[in-house]
């Protein structure tokens, strides 16, 4: 896929709309988690320093095409200017009047786009009127990609349109880990259930050499194969759907890795008392929380023959301890391999992030990414709106 950089604009006396993700979690309207913000701070900091103006378009939680006013973005101006180093001006009602009439370096943050039903619709009149804001359009917002609104797809078809830094380093990173990789390439897939990752395991094992599978859906893996997995999480009706998956692996010469040894109790509770046993010796009575010892020396093993490392998903339920040993012990190997310049390491996901910070591993990975569905969305193969749209 082709598309631009803010490298390849004209920035100079130029208003660039940019769709930035400042979805940051809040408390008593002060910002608790600055991280996404941060990681926009070289996008504007690069469009100031050509002689453009940044205007800022973000959504903040689910408003339903009206305004909220706790889900405002006035709250966030205070984390944006300490982030930018310079002043940022708030408007809740865009004009042409009040955004023309501001300084040329000024920095604008628009009110939620959100307020708008236009947006989600991606009406063309809402993405017309955006568009004469400004005179360049910047996508920065990957995890927002994969909707097709009026600020992610609309806009970015009436203006010349590029990526912002964190957009290219994301695509960079993705393009990498899965369309051009380094082999092998090793994917691990960790998650409560098959049927939510349904699509990602059969776009996977079309394109890497080894697929771990962890988490609870490995239960489901491990049952479709007339192994009994006691009282553990477990989608019995996707176990047709599981083989399926494993012949397809098979046919394109794909390794699957699935727990050889399992760390069991008798209740989901940090502490709980624990024992590792072969996978096919599950009592009746326990629940399989974590993968064993055995397996995460498998998964090690496989990871110091790989080049390409792709990750989504816990091992086990790493939330509490001692069941996140597993996803730490196999987080570390994959962090000192990245290190070490052995590996190519991308990770993306909700949980994935919270058990790689868990680990103290994220740091040393090669990418970390933001996004969540649209991180989904694009190991699936599927084509993203928002990214689509700077395609021209």
């Amino acid at each position: 896929m082709a598309w631009k950089t803010l490298d390849d604009m004209d920035l100079g006396g130029k208003r660039v709309l940019v769709r930035v993700d400042i979805n940051v979690p809040m408390d008593n309207g002060v910002v608790t988690d600055a991280t996404r913000i941060e990681r926009i701070v070289p996008t504007i900091k690069d469009i100031l320093a050509a002689g453009g103006s940044p205007i800022l378009l973000a959504h903040f939680g689910r408003p339903k095409g009206k305004p909220v006013p706790e889900m405002s973005l006035k709250p966030l101006v205070p984390a944006l200017e300490a982030a930018f180093g310079v002043a940022v001006t708030f408007i809740e009602r865009p004009s042409h009047d009040e955004i023309f009439g501001l300084p040329q370096d000024a920095v604008v943050l628009i009110e939620n786009t959100r307020f708008s039903p236009m947006e989600e619709a991606n009406d063309p009149q809402m993405s017309g009127f955006l568009s004469t804001l400004g005179d360049i359009y910047c996508n920065d917002a990957f995890s927002a990609a994969h909707r097709a609104h009026a600020s992610t797809a609309g806009v970015a078809e009436l203006m010349p349109a590029c990526a912002g830094r964190l957009m290219q380093a994301e695509l960079s990173a993705l393009e990498g880990a899965l369309a051009t990789p380094q082999r092998p390439v090793v994917a691990v897939v960790g998650g409560a259930k098959v049927s939510s990752k349904l699509e990602l395991l059969g776009n996977l094992v079309a394109k890497v050499d080894h697929l771990v599978i962890g988490g609870g859906m490995a239960n489901t893996f491990l049952a479709a194969q007339g192994i009994n997995v006691g009282k553990s999480l477990c989608e019995h009706d996707m176990t047709d759907t599981a083989l399926e998956i494993l012949e397809k692996a098979k046919a394109a010469n794909c390794e699957v890795i699935l727990p050889t040894d399992i760390v069991v109790s008798a209740e989901f509770k940090a502490g709980a008392a624990n024992e590792t046993v072969a996978a096919d010796a599950c009592p009746e009575d326990k629940m399989i929380l974590d993968a064993g010892p055995a397996t995460v020396a498998k998964i090690a093993s496989v990871f110091d023959g790989a080049k390409t490392l792709i990750w989504n998903g816990p091992l086990g339920a790493f939330e509490i301890e001692p069941f996140n040993a597993a996803t730490d012990a196999a987080a570390a190997k994959a962090a000192e391999l990245s290190k070490a310049g052995k590996l190519i390491s991308v990770a993306g996901g909700g949980d994935t992030v919270a058990a790689l910070n868990g680990a103290d591993a994220a740091k040393d990975f090669t990418y970390i990414s933001t996004a969540g569905g649209a991180f989904l969305e694009w190991m699936e193969g599927k084509t993203l709106p928002g990214v689509a749209a700077l395609d021209q």
